[in-house]
């Protein structure tokens, strides 16, 4: 039977000794890609993990449950991969460590207070930004274009929704947000739309929709 943690660090564990140390090992630079684009998420629930599978998704994100990476290139950053799965002991959270060393976006469903849990989201936050907030923005903002007001996924759906007359709190409901995070995506459209009012950002998501953008 396999000993408990002993303390927070997965690296301080006999079976973690160094694990970044281990990764470079392995044939190909530690880090792939830009670290910065991609998803890393540690959450209490599956609910939450839902969350945000379904706003990555939107935004363009494969998402795939298990940690485990079969590809033979090193870099998976260009595939936009995100894998999911419960993180309970430490040879799953290795595994989750090492996919997101090779750019792919982690949601760990995790006790971020646990042992196993604090070491993990010290070990990703070594590569680059990681959450415990499922409603935080990771990997799911537009790229620039110059075509015009670029919104998000979620305020495309959340527009939709109430072109389709829905209220708020129901898109919100629908969309797997809490009513908190719906205003505010909400208010963020009103700026990128560049209007004052929520029936002025409808419109206007409507007028670019018709116009194919």
């Amino acid at each position: 039977m396999r000993g408990r943690l002993r303390t927070a660090s997965l690296a301080d564990d006999t079976r973690w000794t160094a694990p970044t140390d281990r990764l470079r090992h392995r044939s190909g630079p530690l880090m792939a890609g830009d670290p910065a684009h991609a998803p890393r998420y540690v959450v209490a629930s599956g609910g939450d993990a839902t969350s945000v599978l379904r706003r990555l998704a939107r935004a363009g994100w494969t998402t795939r449950e298990g940690f485990a990476l079969t590809d033979q290139a090193w870099d998976v950053s260009d595939a936009r991969l995100a894998l999911y799965g419960r993180v309970a002991e430490g040879d799953t959270a290795e595994l989750a460590l090492l996919a997101a060393a090779r750019g792919a976006g982690i949601v760990a469903i995790c006790d971020a207070g646990g042992d196993i849990g604090r070491a993990l989201l010290a070990d990703l936050a070594r590569i680059g930004p990681v959450s415990t907030d499922p409603d935080a923005d990771l990997g799911t903002t537009p790229e620039p274009d110059s075509g015009g007001p670029q919104l998000a996924p979620e305020q495309r759906a959340l527009l939709e929704r109430l072109a389709g007359g829905e209220t708020i709190a129901a898109a919100a409901a629908a969309e797997f947000l809490s009513l908190r995070t719906a205003n505010r995506r909400i208010a963020e459209a009103r700026e990128v739309l560049g209007v004052r009012t929520t029936r002025e950002a409808v419109l206007a998501y409507l007028r670019i929709r018709r116009e194919g953008g």
